[in-house]
């Protein structure tokens, strides 16, 4: 359930990210909406499962990602009905791909998440799995940054100037900040905000878990590590 809900978040973003809209005078793209979600169900399944299992997930992720950006290349070359509802233009318009785009969400998707993976797991060692808040917006806030850093430079300075299209050009330096900085406050807001949420979630999933035969021998009968020790604390 929880790798489903991170896939679908994931291909959401992808597929809204060409609408912007305003919110308090900064522009944002409509991908900003779900992607939050796709870190707190990593910080779930660190919770739940462990690092190990929050690293596939974000591993199977990315091959989705690549899967369906491969089908939606392929749908764009493939020539035009007459009587198609949609036409060549209105399909490029939404699903259209941007090198520079897809290159730095790419780069930066797996870069953070396995960032942010890795410091949950990291700030549970040091709070001896106390105080799952900390690790929750230490997480989240160090990757987020990480990842709109990464995606903006790479889709908006860096591609312009190497991608030979004089039509395109590299962000100004005050540009750059201001968009950086807007996404990255905006971020920062929904991480905050969904703290309640996890501990809700957590609270419930175990409880889930605890009440599954199912699912509880199929965690004994293994060798535990300590990380999946944590589905029955």
């Amino acid at each position: 359930m929880l790798a489903g809900v991170f896939i679908g978040a994931l291909v959401m973003t992808n597929a809204i990210a060409g609408k912007f809209f305003v919110l308090f005078g900064q522009e944002l793209s409509a991908g900003i909406i779900a992607y939050p979600v796709t870190f707190l169900v990593t910080d779930l399944i660190s919770e739940l499962y462990g690092r190990k299992r929050a690293s596939t997930v974000v591993g199977v992720g990315f091959v989705v990602s690549v899967f369906v950006t491969l089908v939606v290349w392929i749908a764009a070359q493939a020539p035009v009905y007459d009587a198609s509802p949609v036409s060549q233009e209105a399909f490029d318009m939404v699903f259209g791909l941007m090198p520079g785009i897809v290159l730095g969400s790419m780069i930066a998707y797996l870069t953070a998440q396995y960032i942010d993976v890795q410091i949950y797991e990291g700030l549970r060692t040091l709070t001896s799995g106390k105080y799952m808040w900390i690790r929750n917006n230490g997480s989240t806030f160090f990757s987020q940054l990480v990842d709109t850093t990464m995606v903006v430079t790479i889709a908006l300075v860096w591609w312009p100037q190497i991608d030979g299209n004089p039509q395109t050009e590299a962000l100004a330096w005050s540009t750059w900040q201001g968009i950086v900085f807007g996404q990255y406050v905006f971020k920062l807001g929904i991480a905050a905000l969904d703290t309640p949420v996890l501990y809700a979630c957590v609270y419930a999933l175990r409880r889930w878990i605890a009440n599954d035969p199912n699912a509880t021998l199929s965690v004994s009968s293994a060798k535990r590590t300590p990380e999946q020790s944590a589905v029955h604390t």
